[in-house]
């Protein structure tokens, strides 16, 4: 299995139509993305009234793309488009189950008679969807389905990478796919079909429910091949966790995916909430509590920790999440993902309006993106850690300056070099080999050598 390396800064264009991505294409160039990750492009419930977010998790065919979102053919001029802009596409893929379609049906074919159906009275317009397959059949039936039961212990493996994920006792949960000939082989039929289209990486949903078989005879190396691949693997921090040791430490010891790095959040959150110390932040890696630089997939935030009740309480406040941004794009190693989404939470920030709604261009993300772009491969050197306080230079090239306390600090760096905070537009000159940076109480600063 393989992988390529990737720094690129992403942009999780969390539930956009694909037409609002194409529309969008000059101005995520412009802010400094280099690569768009959008929502699951295949076959899903969709009604004139709109569905909820998490159908488009809820595949019930592979073979069309035709969803809330668009269809195949809005995905292919969003491709197109974003290439005028050498942005590469990601797509999110969903291959651990398939739709619960319980409250309609009790059979297990997918996509459904009902679907079948419109697709002889469509023949046409699904034609002109379609990306491999014979229509006219279905993709999956009763045999392709592992027994149903709800998961009840997530710390069972067994349970985890074969039962249902479900809502709760008396919902009959999404329907588990089986690893056999036909699951692995439409799959793969599907990943050839949009890499076809053009897509350049996939993001695995759910990737702690599928068995390490399952992954290993989906993904092969022709698929992989020029491909960046990144798993999602929740778990509530890194080595000790019993998560980690479950589900993600196998998945990267057997695969040579990337794969979020959700012990870095851990130690992230941690370090920023009260009594939390920022000196967890100088090399989390070889406590255990980070991934290789070369395998990371690094947020602040996902699109399940505002949307999903479980996770809330791993929202962060928002002027903290500010200061996690300054870190991840500061710091060496990694795959920064920008989260962004159209109000589906809710959220409000401090002035009223959907939090994450435009955050992906707010003026700090861009200028933050402009500083990880602009040092990138230089080195990271820790210059001063305390509980409050971190400091670290990029090479000659950028220094990053975080304050957690709410007290303004002031940083006494040793440079014959001015410097300028990009996130804050200010000027610092160097008096006999000294600078001198003053930095708010909860504020960081970003800042780029100006020679």
């Amino acid at each position: 299995m393989c992988n390529i390396h990737a720094t690129d800064v992403i942009l999780h264009a969390f539930d956009w139509p694909y037409e609002l991505v194409t529309k969008r294409a000059k101005e995520i160039a412009q802010a400094g993305y280099k690569t768009v990750l959008v929502s699951p492009p295949m076959k899903s419930l969709k009604t004139k009234a709109g569905t909820q977010w998490w159908q488009r998790y809820q595949p019930q065919d592979y073979r069309v793309i035709d969803n809330q979102l668009g269809n195949t053919d809005d995905v292919k001029t969003m491709i197109a488009e974003l290439e005028q802009y050498d942005i590469r596409v990601y797509a999110d893929v969903v291959f651990n189950h398939m739709a619960n379609e319980s409250s309609v049906r009790t059979d297990l074919q997918y996509p459904s008679d009902k679907e079948l159906a419109d697709y002889q009275t469509e023949a046409d317009y699904f034609e002109q969807q379609k990306l491999f397959g014979d229509l006219s059949e279905p993709l999956f039936d009763y045999p392709d389905f592992v027994e149903a039961f709800g998961i009840k212990d997530w710390e069972d493996k067994w349970q985890v990478q074969n039962g249902r994920i479900t809502g709760g006792p008396q919902d009959p949960g999404l329907p588990t796919l089986r690893v056999c000939d036909n699951v692995v082989t439409q799959q793969q039929n599907y990943l050839l079909a949009l890499k076809k289209l053009g897509f350049k990486g996939f993001r695995i949903d759910a990737a702690k429910h599928m068995t390490l078989e399952h992954l290993q005879q989906v993904w092969t190396e022709d698929i992989c091949q020029d491909t960046h691949i990144f798993g999602e693997i929740i778990t509530s921090g890194g080595a000790t966790k019993p998560e980690y040791e479950l589900f993600l430490e196998p998945f990267l010891a057997h695969t040579r995916f990337g794969a979020y790095d959700f012990p870095l959040f851990q130690v992230t959150y941690d370090a920023l909430e009260a009594g939390g110390s920022l000196k967890s932040w100088v090399d989390p890696y070889c406590f255990g509590q980070a991934l290789s630089q070369r395998r990371a997939i690094t947020f602040a935030i996902t699109h399940d920790i505002p949307n999903n009740q479980v996770f809330e309480n791993l929202v962060m406040d928002e002027a903290l999440e500010w200061l996690a941004y300054s870190y991840i794009l500061g710091r060496d190693g990694g795959v920064p993902l920008i989260y962004t989404d159209l109000d589906t939470s809710g959220y409000l920030d401090k002035r009223g309006n959907p939090r994450w709604l435009n955050a992906w261009k707010d003026p700090k993300m861009v200028a933050a993106i402009r500083f990880h772009n602009s040092v990138h491969g230089e080195p990271m050197k820790v210059i001063e850690a305390s509980d409050d306080v971190l400091v670290f230079s990029r090479g000659e090239k950028g220094v990053v300056i975080i304050n957690k306390s709410k007290r303004a600090q002031t940083i006494e760096l040793t440079s014959e070099r001015n410097w300028t905070d990009l996130l804050s537009g200010r000027e610092y000159s160097s008096t006999k080999g000294r600078v001198e940076m003053r930095v708010a109480g909860i504020s960081s600063i970003m800042a780029i050598s100006t020679e």
